[in-house]
């Protein structure tokens, strides 16, 4: 065996060992979700609402919380991260601008999640009066989901192929009209799968709407967009930490978490499916 080939075996098996430790360490994990959690899962465990200090009963007023928690949150930072891409792959000027900008992306993707609490406790629940709600949350939330989609967004554009827009330039097609008819058509399964997986992402944090929009214990449903309300994240920290009956309440945050795993995977799912939807049903 030569040196060459020598260092692509030992390449290969490192990586191979790798993948192996990861998917171990995934396996134990989900079997350890499955073998605390499953005591408790059932449909009327997803149904219910928290009964006796939530030491039994369901989670459905945290499920619905982060349903409604992460559809605002998406739906305010969708179009501001689309439309910030767009500038900075198809206009860029000034440029002074486009470097804050591009600053202000990085600086925001690698900020701890706590700070956004923070910030979102100081700006939204003081100084603008939202006080803990569930506008709060969504808020602080949309601004943690910022950064993943605008670097996402505009990788999706500028993945597609130079050709596109100098054919529908040379046809006559002003900008707006390539950007809206040619650039965002094809950068779409992109830039959607990208959007679904922030979707996973912001339906996990804790810190960002510990200080902004969660309760600890809750029986009813929001009403307005001026409620407080549980979260599974926020009930599987409370549940961990500040539950005074483990015996009752630690199956429970199992269980909870088996939840949320189960959600964040099913939107992993729904990203795959529908990356692979729109291109099979392609043209070209």
């Amino acid at each position: 065996m030569n040196k060459r080939k020598l260092q692509n075996y030992l390449g290969v098996s490192v990586l191979s060992l790798a993948i192996l430790i990861t998917f171990g360490f995934l396996i134990v994990f989900i079997i350890r979700m499955f073998y605390m959690g499953s005591s408790v899962l059932s449909w009327d465990f997803v149904f219910s609402s928290p009964q006796k200090g939530m030491t039994a009963g369901g989670i459905f007023p945290a499920v619905v919380g982060t349903f409604w928690l992460t559809t605002l949150a998406i739906l305010i930072a969708m179009p501001l991260g689309v439309f910030t891409a767009i500038y900075l792959t198809n206009y860029g000027k000034p440029v002074w601008l486009v470097r804050i900008l591009r600053i202000s992306i990085n600086t925001l993707a690698g900020t701890p999640s706590i700070i956004f609490g923070l910030f979102g406790m100081a700006i939204f629940v003081n100084l603008m009066g939202f006080n803990i709600s569930l506008l709060s949350g969504a808020l602080t939330l949309a601004i943690l989901a910022l950064p993943m989609i605008i670097n996402n967004t505009e990788e999706a554009i500028r993945s597609v192929p130079k050709d596109f827009s100098d054919a529908s330039l040379a046809l006559g097609a002003t900008q707006r009209q390539t950007i809206l008819r040619v650039l965002l058509p094809t950068a779409l399964p992109n830039i959607l799968t990208s959007t679904i997986i922030s979707i996973g992402r912001i339906a996990g944090e804790t810190a960002p709407i510990m200080f902004t929009a969660a309760t600890f214990y809750s029986r009813r449903l929001p009403k307005s967009w001026n409620d407080e309300v549980m979260a599974l994240p926020y009930h599987i920290y409370a549940l961990m930490t500040e539950g005074t009956h483990a015996e009752a309440q630690v199956p429970i945050a199992y269980g909870t978490a088996l939840v949320l795993l189960m959600m964040v995977l099913s939107i992993s799912a729904i990203a795959i499916y529908t990356r692979y939807a729109i291109r099979r049903n392609r043209k070209w």
